[in-house]
């Protein structure tokens, strides 16, 4: 037999139920192996002494009277015991099991696993044991028409049939040596069927250490292949000139932004590819960074491009570059451009009269041609898939790149999600900037600070109000934004100009929104939360965020860098009666800090990581049984031993690694 073979190789599973295995992704017999347990029931007898009310537990114990049923109703009964631990009597109660009875003999030691109920001192119960030390039982996600019960034994079978000897070993015995861990067999055995806790602990100690290698092997041949030296561009820039234009610039730039430009520059001028991420919080000066980089390739006579989502952030940065540099020569290209006016910007960059190019994903359509791409920005990059990502790259002779986010991912992540780039971090703000005010108000509360707004909007302030989220339902998101929307033009009636924003509009509806707020048409702009990252209105200098206990702390903090653009004090303004702790805690440590880093980890703790950046989007991948916060040490680990291994250029050659080779097969992650 080989591992490889279908389910139905096995005693008692025919294409039927090979179907509904299939449901839960297990195809084969190694699927069926490497399938574990999420959790163990601990079937140890607890004393009832130390057991909480309501609490499930295996209770043991000496029967003390007979079994005794009680019929009430229509296929309704109950049986009856008591049992004796130590000098506790328990009573305790069986439903509709009446066939329990023969079991239960005067005398006889027997235990109970069921729920604890204080008050009664009486224990429902749940399942008989058979003997009492059976102490761990596994616990596997089912589908429907899978009950637990039945994968249990289909597992049984498979290990019965010692198909665990033939699981190939994937660690090499150096690794295994060095960190103590059990063999592959042993390991997936003790997943399943642990003899003892200690036993289970070192199988899930193992299983989470191959995880977490694997992934990091592949993350760290990928950066080397990326790094090979044949494969990048030198760019030769000119010092004289970058020199000058840092000192025109009407800023001095912040002791963070002159490391990230430097980390930047340093990978420029190197032969091997760039390909960095910049991670900067709301309001950085990640732009001023990124258009210096610009400068720097266009000393060497090299095009650089910048893509951003979307157009009116396209236009925002076309501007400022424009700015920042009045000489160049710099092209802005939309999906929504007039046709002549396209193909006049297609021949101005093919032909090389454009130095910089900002746009939205129209850089990387058929038909862009670059007369010579040196450097490629991309500013958030987790809308942008993987593949985009490639295809600009292939536009010029494979230019470096540079991401920028103003996500703040905490390290753990960083690492994980891109440990394919280098990281550079901007956690400085410009002199100059005001931190945000923030403030939780309970809705009670809100007319004082409706009031209190009436007099900063006659001071020429301009507001954020963000509707409440609502769980799966945009029909409900919208109606509480249209009611937000009608309260508020009730409340401020002649007094401010409010305007709606919502997801379901059209592209260039938003954008003419969006646009009358920037100019000052509007006061008051309600929304749900589809603002776009990154719009500056310096004008707008308050954001209310309506059940605020609603969103994550990343929400929050990307909603309220919205305000806070210009030198103006801003406020930031929590509405939210959290029922629960977690809901308290959030509003809390919103109000105490404004460092995206600091949010970032306290919201990594609180929420774990798939849903920090939803996992789907982040290219994190969806592990078995290790978790990237939990796991963080050995995470840690696995990424110095591959790149300690990756280091040397013929790895694959050495006896030593020759099994990690084999194993590591072509499963792209990071796709």
């Amino acid at each position: 037999m080989n591992l490889h073979q279908p389910l139905t190789v096995l005693p008692g599973v025919g294409p039927k139920s090979a179907e509904k295995f299939a449901k839960l992704g297990l195809e084969n017999l190694q699927d069926l192996l490497l399938y574990f347990p999420f959790r163990y029931e601990d079937f140890k007898s607890k004393n009832v002494l130390d057991l909480e009310d309501g609490e499930k537990a295996v209770v043991s114990g000496q029967v003390v009277t007979p079994a005794n049923v009680q019929y009430y109703g229509y296929k309704r009964n109950r049986l009856r015991f008591t049992i004796k631990q130590g000098e506790v009597a328990i009573a305790v109660n069986f439903f509709n099991q009446p066939y329990l009875a023969d079991k239960i003999e005067v005398g006889a030691s027997i235990a109970v696993f069921g729920k604890w109920d204080k008050a009664k001192a009486s224990l429902t119960g749940m399942k008989l044991l058979a003997q009492v030390e059976d102490d761990l039982q596994p616990v596997y996600r089912l589908a429907q028409g899978i009950s637990q019960a039945s994968l249990v034994k289909l597992i049984k079978v498979a290990f019965d049939q010692g198909l665990d000897q033939l699981l190939e070993e994937n660690l090499p015995p150096v690794l295994r040596e060095r960190y103590k861990l059990l063999g592959r067999t042993q390991a997936v055995r003790a997943m399943h069927f642990p003899k003892d806790l200690a036993e289970y602990k070192q199988a899930l100690r193992r299983v989470k250490f191959e995880e977490l290698f694997y992934f990091q092997m592949q993350l760290q041949v990928l950066k080397q292949e990326t790094k090979d030296v044949s494969q990048g561009l030198a760019i030769p820039w000119q010092e004289k000139m970058l020199a000058q234009k840092k000192a025109e610039l009407p800023f001095a730039l912040t002791e963070a932004q002159k490391r990230s430009l430097g980390e930047i520059l340093s990978d420029l001028q190197s032969p091997a590819h760039m390909n960095r991420l910049l991670q900067g919080d709301v309001g950085s000066g990640k732009t001023v960074v990124a258009g210096l980089a610009m400068y720097t390739a266009h000393t060497a006579g090299y095009q650089s491009a910048l893509m951003v989502p979307t157009e009116i952030l396209a236009e925002q940065h076309f501007d400022s570059l424009t700015q920042l540099f009045p000489e160049l020569k710099l092209a802005l290209l939309t999906g929504g451009m007039k046709a002549a006016e396209r193909r006049e910007t297609l021949a101005a960059i093919e032909s090389g009269q454009v130095d910089m190019v900002v746009g939205t994903h129209a850089l990387i359509q058929e038909g862009v041609v670059y007369h010579r791409l040196g450097l490629v920005i991309i500013d958030e990059q987790h809308r942008f898939g993987v593949d985009q990502r490639r295809i600009l790259r292939e536009k010029g002779d494979n230019p470096d790149v540079l991401m920028m986010t103003a996500t703040p991912i905490p390290r753990t992540l960083a690492i994980t999600a891109f440990g394919d780039m280098d990281v550079s971090i901007i956690d400085q703000m410009p002199a100059g900037r005001k931190p945000i005010i923030t403030r939780w108000v309970k809705h009670e509360q809100l007319e004082v600070v409706l009031d209190w707004m009436k007099k900063e909007l006659a001071k020429g302030a301009q507001v954020y109000f963000i509707s409440p989220l609502i769980e799966e339902s945009e029909a409900l998101d919208l109606k509480n934004a249209i009611a937000l929307e009608e309260e508020l033009k009730a409340y401020f009636a002649n007094q401010a100009q409010v305007a709606l924003l919502h997801g379901r509009m059209k592209n260039d509806e938003k954008e003419a929104i969006m646009q009358d707020f920037k100019v000052g048409k509007t006061d008051i702009l309600v929304s749900t939360t589809v603002i776009e990252v990154g719009v500056n209105v310096p004008n707008a200098t308050i954001m209310v965020i309506m059940d605020a206990d609603r969103f994550g702390l990343s929400q929050l903090h990307q909603l309220r860098g919205r305000v806070g653009r210009g030198h103006k004090q801003s406020y930031a303004v929590l509405v939210a009666n959290p029922k629960t702790e977690s809901g308290k805690k959030r509003m809390k440590i919103m109000t105490e800090t404004t460092d995206g880093f600091v949010l970032a980890e306290e919201d990594l703790k609180m929420r774990g990581s798939g849903e920090i950046f939803g996992t789907r989007q982040s290219g994190i991948p969806e592990f078995q049984v290790a978790d990237i916060v939990e796991d963080y040490p050995i995470l840690e680990e696995a990424r110095k031993v591959a790149s300690q291994i990756v280091a040397n250029p013929n790895w694959r050659k050495d006896a030593n690694w020759r099994l990690i080779a084999q194993h590591l097969e072509l499963r792209d992650y990071l796709d």
